[in-house]
Order: structure tokens, then C-alpha cells, then sequence
């Protein structure tokens, strides 16, 4: 049985199957990432970047959890060197899910603890079922959020409520965490996977390229000065002037039609 599924959906919203949706699956152990599940998250997400089709990502789980988190069995083997390459490789495969070319959205299906919460932090959309849990639990066991959990989480909660969440290791239900702010939407849980493919439909329906400026763009705000991010719009407004997209995107409009976007 794979540790992380890899399907291809469409929806109602269009006769094209260009979602793809990952799911991590080690239900028994609530799907925990251990250096297996996050070298076979890469090798799906290399299917969803290479195939033209895909324009846009779902990320869930399999059975009751999102993920639990680190796979502890595996932790408490590891030596200092091993620890390290662990933890870099969580920090280089959520960090190349927030910078994915294509719009990523966590569906959570239940709980999202440590390592699980830090994943739906690198996604641009996030979906719960109003079941799931939801937590910074590290410092339970004598860790930190540490992929890239302390650097996202202050972004998107605010610096006061992050300090919370990680100092405590607090679980959390799914209505707080929507008034927190880091959810998008709670849905009862047999509403989840079709609110989140109504949402990832909704971002491959759009232009490739302006979905790949958009998420370049927010994501370098965090560091560039209001100056230097006009300036990084303006290079990629630029870009996105000279593509066949928005010369589509305008007539769509004029003609009073659905564009076909091709990502040129």
C-alpha cells in the first residue's frame, strides 16, 4: 500500500480532470511523516507540477487524521546528524509546497498536530472538517514547530496568537481556529472534499501564469518592503502583459465567454 496517493479529479465546474489530489495514507499511524512519506509527497508532487493538466492541488488525509506529526517511532531512532536531515528535509518539502506553481489547498480531514498543522500552514487555501483538531504540539515532546511552522504561523494568525499556540502545544477545535483566522472554511465533514475541490476548481479555472505571479508575489511580501514589492509587480505584471493568457483572458471577456486558459 502507498504511504502517499496520488489521483487525478475534475468537478462540476468543469469536464476536465486538472486536480490533483495528494493523500497522505498511513491511516494506522494518522498518517505521521516519516522520511518515506515525505520522499514520496515530493514524487507526488512531481506528478502535479509536470503534468499540464493539473492546475491546482489537494492535499488530505487518509482515515481520521490530516497528520499527527512527526512519526515518533521513527524520531526516537534517530542520532543528531539523522535528526538534522530529517528535519531539513520537512522544512525544503513544505517550503517548495508554499512556493508550488500551482494553488495548493489542505483539506482537513481530522487531526492536524505538529508536523500535520506546519503542512496545511505551506498551503495557500485551507478547508476543515468541523471535527478536525488542530495544534502546535512540539513542545509536548521537547520539539519546536520546526518546519516552518514559528515563521508561518505569526504571518497568518498573528504574532500574539502563534506565541500561543506554540508555548502551549493547546489543541484547538476548527471554529477556533477559524476565528483565529488560519481557516478558510469549516464544513461539516461530509462537505469537505467537495468544498475543497469547489475551491481548488475555482484557482484552475484561472490563468497558470497569474496564479504563479499571485503566489510569488504574496509570498515574497512577508520580507520586501512596500518599495521593493510595488517593484516586484510591476516586473511581474510585465511578464504577465506579453502572455497569450491575458490576450485570451481580455476577449473571453469582450465575447462574453469562458476563457480557455493554456498557461503560454
Amino acid at each position: 500500500m502507498a504511504v502517499v496517493e496520488y489521483s487525478k479529479e475534475g468537478t462540476f465546474l468543469s469536464d476536465k480532470e486538472n486536480i490533483a489530489k495528494i493523500t497522505l495514507n498511513r491511516p494506522e499511524s494518522l498518517n505521521a511523516f516519516s522520511f518515506e512519506v515525505l520522499e514520496e509527497l515530493n514524487k507526488a508532487l512531481d506528478q502535479a507540477e509536470q503534468d499540464p493538466e493539473v492546475r491546482a492541488v489537494i492535499i488530505t488525509g487518509a482515515g481520521k487524521a490530516f497528520s499527527a506529526g512527526a512519526d515518533l517511532k521513527s524520531l526516537s531512532g534517530l542520532d543528531e546528524s539523522k535528526h538534522e536531515e530529517y528535519t531539513l528535509l520537512g522544512q525544503e518539502t513544505f517550503r517548495r509546497i508554499e512556493n508550488f506553481p500551482k494553488g495548493v489547498v489542505a483539506a482537513i480531514n481530522g487531526f492536524a498536530f505538529g508536523g500535520g498543522l506546519e503542512l496545511s500552514l505551506a498551503c495557500d487555501l485551507r478547508v476543515a472538517s468541523s471535527e478536525a483538531k488542530m495544534g502546535t504540539t512540539e513542545v509536548l515532546i521537547g520539539l519546536i514547530p520546526a518546519w516552518g511552522g514559528s515563521q508561518r504561523l505569526p504571518y497568518l494568525i498573528g504574532m500574539s496568537r502563534a506565541r500561543e499556540m506554540i508555548l502551549t502545544g493547546n489543541r484547538y477545535t476548527a471554529d477556533e481556529m477559524e476565528k483565529y483566522g488560519l481557516l478558510n472554511k469549516v464544513v461539516p465533514a461530509d462537505e469537505l472534499n467537495s468544498t475543497a475541490a469547489f475551491l481548488a476548481a475555482k484557482i484552475a479555472d484561472n490563468a497558470p501564469l497569474a496564479i504563479k505571479a499571485a503566489k510569488e508575489s504574496l509570498a515574497k511580501s512577508r520580507v520586501l518592503s512596500i518599495e521593493d514589492g510595488n517593484k516586484l509587480e510591476r516586473e511581474l505584471a510585465k511578464q504577465l502583459g506579453a502572455s497569450s493568457d491575458l490576450k485570451e483572458g481580455v476577449e473571453a471577456i469582450l465575447s462574453k465567454r469562458k476563457p480557455e486558459f493554456k498557461g503560454e
